[in-house]
């Protein structure tokens, strides 16, 4: 659906009770209804379970690679997509909801609110508390979706509170990505004044699943830590990295945000996980599973495949780097490794991300070497000698007597390793990693090793700045593999040319029970630099001159 179309139709907002009023303003009389209205804002919220092509964004990355070469996200590493072939655009649901944000503010504003004060029996403080957390969630929601567009296409035009017409759309001229940041930081600071910090107590209203306080400034952290970085930040201006770091600083300083245990960070939206910041769940299904699940196990389609490039991030639990040589030997400096038994004693938060061969998985072990159960030699066997564990119900069933069929899934839109992870790059590239200036108080190294030594990993040691980059992108990728950050961060950080190549390991079984393991080249990817930004789809710029296409497109 085109722009024009997206500012001129309803057809969105299919809750049911609407086909008993006859206008807005009784339907937004109506509190009781109000709230599912807004609710469908919510319904735009994007995930990354199986989002492209029946699999993950990271199959664009480095990180994986799908094992099905007809899926439709292998157009996206082969060039075969573009302005009239679009893929992953986003553009029509994210003004749609946009849209749908601006509809609810109008029509459910504080002037309408204040005649229900002439209600009997009507309770007007406790309802005007959530009017005003209505009104900021919708407002808060508005600048999620035009972060959303931004990341993906830089600059995008505003359309402020408005509900345009066919004609005003067609007229719209893009903002700068800077503008666009500008405004939706704007729009979170107001968000949070009138946000809780958390729904607990708050009557009538679910206690979780809503954008908070720390919702709203977490989005306003990741969209100014990407306004700091090199595709956004050409000439390194230190006080956009010094914006980042504050940003950050603000949600860190709410205090009611702390580090869980890395087995509850996903798919958990219990009190244990004390990560999670804003949500989108997804309800009971096992389509997630039956994706993903390795071949050689019931129902397995295979699915996801990491990459050895992402395996290789992992280091030991002593804090050693961990290395397949094209001769196929692994090595490391770490005097505890063990080469005949490579993937033993690395950081904890592999085997919590990964299958391996020899990995435990639904009571057995996964066998990825040529002629296991698990094979990469069999149709639809791995292509990288990996299988996905992140993310994954281990407990779902496909056979008949399955006891757990379906699970709720949760994808996490914003968690606290994210803004510390935040915090410590913008650090780093303003003062360094062990400087300080202004009001803050803990340095890059201090977030860093907050975040390395919860997950049981030793503190990272240097002042060097670009040594710290390093060490802080390979940190990034493997806290927050699977969840939609290293696809992104690979154009934010203009990294795409060193990315092409994603790689793999054969593993074969001796006769004598011995493995061997010889690396491979799973795909050279397509890159050009245009691929930092995407197009903006064909038909919006036919419809609307004003919207000049991104360079290279």
């Amino acid at each position: 659906m085109v722009l024009a179309s997206v500012f001129t139709s309803c057809e969105h907002l299919e809750y049911s009770e609407a086909s008993y009023y006859s206008d807005s303003d009784q339907i937004f009389d109506a509190s009781s209804l109000a709230p599912n209205w807004l609710n469908n804002i919510y319904s735009y919220l994007p995930t990354d379970f199986n989002s492209i092509g029946g699999t993950m964004r990271s199959c664009a990355s480095d990180d994986a690679e799908n094992v099905w070469q007809s899926s439709a996200v292998q157009r996206l590493n082969n060039g075969a997509w573009g302005p009239s072939n679009p893929l992953d655009a986003q553009w029509s649901n994210n003004y749609k909801a946009i849209r749908a944000a601006n509809f609810f503010m109008k029509e459910f504003d504080i002037a309408k609110f204040d005649d229900r004060k002439l209600l009997p029996g009507s309770t007007y403080e406790e309802e005007f508390e959530r009017w005003q957390y209505h009104l900021a969630e919708a407002r808060c929601l508005r600048a999620f979706f035009y972060f959303d567009l931004a990341k993906r296409y830089g600059g995008v035009p505003l359309v402020g509170d408005e509900l345009l017409d066919r004609e005003e759309a067609n007229k719209l001229t893009k903002s700068t990505f800077d503008e666009v940041i500008t405004y939706l930081v704007g729009e979170c600071d107001l968000a949070a004044q009138n946000l809780p910090l958390s729904y607990e107590g708050v009557s009538n209203v679910p206690p979780t699943g809503k954008v908070t306080k720390g919702t709203a400034l977490a989005i306003k952290a990741r969209a100014l830590l990407y306004a700091a970085s090199p595709l956004h930040n050409p000439t390194g201006d230190n006080n956009k990295w010094i914006a980042a770091a504050a940003a950050a600083k603000e949600v860190m300083d709410l205090g009611i945000y702390s580090l869980a245990d890395f087995s509850v960070v996903v798919n958990d939206r219990s009190a244990a996980n004390t990560e999670l910041i804003f949500e989108r769940r997804t309800g009971n299904s096992n389509s997630f599973e039956r994706a993903n699940f390795p071949i050689g196990y019931e129902g397995g389609n295979t699915g996801l495949c990491p990459s050895q490039n992402l395996v290789d991030a992992f280091q030991t639990r002593n804090g050693y780097d961990v290395t397949l040589e094209a001769s196929g030997n692994w090595v490391s400096d770490d005097p505890t490794f063990d080469a005949a038994n490579p993937y033993d004693n690395r950081d904890p938060r592999f085997a919590a991300t990964i299958l391996y061969n020899g990995a435990s998985f639904k009571g057995m072990d996964v066998e990825s070497f040529i002629g296991g159960k698990n094979g990469s030699d069999l149709e639809g066997g791995t292509l990288t000698g990996y299988y996905l564990k992140k993310y994954i119900f281990e407990d779902i069933g496909f056979a008949p007597n399955s006891p757990v069929k379906n699970r709720e899934h949760v994808w996490v839109l914003y968690r606290f390793a994210e803004i510390i992870l935040n915090y410590a790059e913008a650090m780093n590239e303003a003062y360094g990693p062990n400087g300080l200036g202004g009001d803050f108080t803990m340095t890059a190294s201090q977030a860093i090793n907050m975040l390395r030594v919860t997950r049981g990993m030793p503190v990272i040691t240097t002042s060097n700045v670009v040594e710290f980059r390093e060490k802080l992108i390979n940190e990034r990728r493997v806290e927050l593999a699977f969840e939609d950050h290293r696809y992104w961060d690979i154009r934010r950080w203009k990294i795409g040319e060193e990315t092409k190549t994603v790689h793999g390991v054969k593993i074969t079984k001796q006769s004598d029970g011995t493995l061997t393991y010889a690396p491979t080249v799973v795909d050279e990817r397509l890159w050009e630099d245009k691929m930092y930004l995407y197009p903006f789809p064909y038909d919006e710029t036919i419809i609307n001159e004003n919207l000049l296409q991104n360079t290279g497109w």
